[in-house]
């Protein structure tokens, strides 16, 4: 017998292979399934003992498995007579709450989460000025109203405001970075919240709030006019003010100081 042979879990110079367990392949099977499209959101998965004979797989297995697609949120499992596993879209949330505790784990800064904000933010700003529809104009447009109306209530305009830059990025159609802006906007809207708890209605906060609501007519006008450039520096000087004003004087400065 090779040294390969006698190994078993050996692999070429050494090199130790690692092969999937059955659930793991069971899970990924399903998984593509999903993701594709073949099973859609709120179909219930073929009984337990279909799946089993399918498969060739023990129920502890298949279980297993079910496990596995239940820690990503891709299914929602039912005990009891009327129970069975059903599917769930894949939603940002699941990486955003992830990424959380990675960067609560490192020791990351606000400051940087903020940074990578304006990372992604501003450029959005600038394809969608580059790509916008009419209908995208429409949008922008019943947004910036909604806010100007919310403008004496700091809890409602700091959604309305939050719900806006959101949509900056929806807009500009690129679904990498609105997930990747969805994991950061999870720990940038905790930290907005934050700050409204502690400085609603001041003077300095109503001055930052109107300032911020001129920002976002000026980026309607500038995306109208498809003027990208121009766009993406307005934005990007306006998330810079907001950083600056949000972080000043701040008791809390890493990522699990907020969510901790």
């Amino acid at each position: 017998m090779s040294a390969m042979g006698r190994q078993g879990g050996g692999g070429l110079n050494g090199v130790q292979v690692r092969v999937p367990k059955m659930a793991e392949l069971v899970a990924a099977r399903l998984r593509r399934m999903i993701v594709r499209g073949e099973l859609a959101e709120g179909d219930a998965l073929p009984s337990e003992t279909a799946l089993m004979e399918e498969f060739a797989v023990s129920r502890p297995t298949l279980r297993e498995a079910f496990r596995v697609l239940e820690s990503e949120s891709l299914i929602s499992v039912r005990r009891g007579a009327r129970g069975g596993a059903r599917v769930q879209v894949p939603e940002g949330t699941v990486a955003a709450r992830y990424a959380g505790v990675v960067l609560e784990y490192r020791g990351t800064t606000l400051k940087d989460v903020y940074d990578a904000r304006t990372v992604i933010e501003a450029p959005c700003a600038g394809l969608l000025a580059e790509r916008r529809t009419e209908e995208d104009l429409e949008r922008l447009r019943a947004a910036v109203a909604e806010a100007e109306r919310l403008m004496d209530d700091p809890s409602a305009f700091i959604r309305a405001h939050m719900e806006f830059h959101a949509l900056v990025v929806e807009l500009a159609a690129n679904q990498t970075l609105n997930v990747l802006n969805g994991m950061v906007r999870h720990i940038i809207d905790q930290a907005n919240w934050s700050h409204v708890d502690l400085d609603a209605g001041s003077p300095e906060n109503l001055r930052a709030n109107r300032r911020g609501f001129r920002a976002h007519v000026a980026l309607v006008e500038l995306v109208a006019a498809r003027r990208a450039e121009d766009a993406e520096e307005l934005w990007r000087v306006h998330l810079q003010e907001a950083e600056d004003y949000l972080l000043q004087n701040r008791s809390m400065t890493t990522v699990l100081d907020l969510l901790g």
